[in-house]
């Protein structure tokens, strides 16, 4: 059967994920997202979902310094909705509630709840871990804030649903494999993932993505970093829409080795039908 790796524990987010992006494959927790990586090159998984930025959050700044040398290839992307539920023990009521555990993340974006019912808000290392701890626990003064999945998987009761401060909370993923899995350039849904490198001079920047504006790529995201704490250079991850064998995107590329440094293809692979959503 198929494998598919996650960061976290089982009942996370990025578990919910992998079961609606893979259904029937089994998932694999892994501490970490080098652990995850890892496991898709040792065989241990096919793939891995990783998470890659978040309509509240952010990017995920691990996934920006491990993906670059990971050696993995981007074969897809995944959109979740993220949908916390307040979680208590068996015959536990909102009421009884005294104490929230749950990511710090999931904490800031839960702050009308918190407010609401005059809780004391606590940091765990993850939402699926945190209801794996009210359970073992059995008092009904913790709850946890998690997904319907860990509440599943840890007995647990959904003691109120969609209790996110933001209806947009939804996180990004990279579906990434050993082997690429590359579209056929007659497709027009396609998402190409570049890295770059360019040196911190006047308009180096200009230069590198105006090939991009001359043959009319769209740019769906851009993030940039320093590289090995030297203000020297910049690298740049960046995903933009077409096919490198397309005409319009192998132009801009050409353009783009010339005035760049160390510029690689990640992936490329389908758009999500979110996105079009």
């Amino acid at each position: 059967m198929a494998v598919i790796a996650f960061q976290g524990r089982p009942g996370a987010y990025s578990d919910l994920a992998c079961r609606q992006a893979r259904p029937g494959w089994t998932t694999l927790p892994c501490p970490t997202f080098a652990d995850a990586i890892d496991a898709v090159h040792d065989g241990r998984a096919d793939e891995a979902l990783l998470a890659c930025e978040n309509t509240l959050a952010g990017r995920v700044p691990d996934i920006h310094s491990l993906l670059p040398d990971a050696g993995l290839h981007i074969v897809g992307e995944y959109f979740q909705r993220v949908e916390h539920c307040l979680l208590g023990v068996a015959g536990a009521k909102i009421e009884d509630v005294r104490r929230i555990h749950t990511h710090p993340v999931a904490l800031g974006q839960v702050r009308k709840l918190i407010s609401e019912l005059g809780v004391e808000p606590v940091v765990q290392f993850d939402t699926a871990g945190a209801a794996e701890m009210v359970a073992q626990w059995g008092r009904t003064a913790d709850a946890a804030i998690a997904s319907s999945l860990a509440a599943e998987l840890n007995g647990l009761m959904v003691l109120r649903s969609n209790v996110e401060d933001a209806s947009h909370n939804t996180t990004r993923f990279y579906r990434v494999a050993r082997k690429p899995c590359i579209p056929s350039p007659e497709r027009t849904d396609v998402l190409t993932t570049l890295l770059m490198r360019v040196g911190n001079c006047p308009g180096a920047l200009y230069a590198a993505l105006g090939g991009f504006s001359r043959h009319g790529i769209n740019m769906t995201r851009i993030e940039s970093y320093m590289l090995d704490g030297s203000f020297a250079a910049t690298q740049f991850l960046m995903d933009v829409e077409g096919h490198p064998a397309q005409a319009p995107l192998a132009a801009a590329l050409a353009e783009l080795e010339q005035v760049s440094d160390d510029l690689r293809i990640l992936g490329v692979y389908p758009s999500s039908l979110s996105r079009r959503a």
